[in-house]
């Protein structure tokens, strides 16, 4: 995990600490991150926060603090998705509710990590509301998720959510030269979608290289002058989750090219209602083929024929 301090973190992490000083801290914690802005980070520090056993936490030197970093401190578990799976599954959550009830190693907290929270199945989510309702003393659950849309009214309203915004531009490609050098970060940041961790942990040249192509054989596709098939057939072998990840980029890019100024959530569901005007039909279309691109994001575990199910979101963008 990157640990380097990210700057515009600073925010939710003053108020948390005030909250915890003042012992006004919620047990329960939803990180809602723009994609890529360092939820995961927060959600370490504040593990960290309660975890620290110095005067003025967290100190980041202290046993605690580094082992909380390290995710090897025996008050703190960490729930994801196992293996290939993109779902975190019931038995899972059982098993963390049983651990939360036990007393802890130190005398202090216990913490829980889910991430990416909207990765609960319904069950596993449901398996984690007794908890949520009646946590034990001194239980600290923190959740992060990209899309909490995703999760049950019943988890939501439960938890206090803490938002982290997309950082800006020269704020995002400040600290990635700050962490990996110069490189091309302003154009790795357009296929990846302003997403600077995804960034930091990819290879900016190849991230560059793979998403102009891409695009390339977008605008032919829309254009009518490649084959969906044929593009398909290809792409599929070749890194497919970054690979979706530039076309939503591109998709979203040419959504709001119709309504700039307009402002956009990080969610697509609670964007700004379209006006009136004979430009409606191709947006709708254009929503349509993002919204199938994310179902087939999430559907990636699963035995789809990827081959077919990527032809067909290229041909709904040939028809939009």
């Amino acid at each position: 995990m990157i640990t380097k301090d990210l700057p515009w973190l600073q925010p939710q992490q003053a108020l948390l600490r005030a909250a915890f000083a003042a012992g006004r801290l919620a047990h329960a914690l939803l990180i809602h991150e723009a994609r890529g802005a360092g939820g995961d980070v927060l959600a370490a520090w504040t593990a960290q926060l309660v975890l620290c056993t110095a005067s003025n936490p967290p100190c980041g030197e202290c046993v605690g603090c580094r082992r909380a970093a390290l995710a090897q401190h025996p008050d703190l578990i960490t729930l994801q998705p196992i293996e290939d799976s993109r779902q975190i599954r019931i038995e899972q959550v059982r098993e963390l509710c049983a651990d939360l009830t036990l007393t802890s190693h130190q005398g202090g907290y216990k913490v829980a990590i889910i991430s990416p929270a909207d990765a609960l199945n319904r069950a596993a989510a449901n398996a984690l509301l007794k908890t949520l309702e009646e946590p034990t003393a001194r239980t600290l659950l923190i959740l992060v998720a990209t899309q909490p849309s995703r999760l049950p009214a019943t988890i939501l309203s439960r938890c206090q959510r803490i938002y982290i915004r997309t950082p800006s531009r020269s704020e995002a490609t400040a600290w990635l030269q700050s962490i990996r050098g110069p490189a091309e970060w302003g154009a790795a940041l357009d296929a990846l979608g302003d997403a600077p961790l995804f960034a930091a942990e990819a290879d900016p040249n190849t991230v560059v290289e793979f998403a102009r192509e891409t695009r390339r054989v977008l605008e032919e596709t829309s254009g009518g002058r490649a084959d969906p098939a044929g593009t398909a057939e290809q792409w599929w072998r070749t890194d497919l989750p970054l690979r979706l990840m530039c076309i939503e980029n591109w998709l979203t890019d040419r959504v709001r090219r119709h309504f700039a100024g307009a402002a956009f959530s990080v969610e697509m569901g609670a964007a700004v209602h379209l006006q009136r005007g004979r430009e409606i039909p191709t947006i709708r279309r254009l929503f349509g083929v993002i919204d199938a691109v994310q179902e087939l994001k999430s559907s990636l575990d699963t035995p789809i024929n990827r081959s077919l199910a990527l032809e067909s979101v290229l041909r709904r963008l040939n028809a939009a």
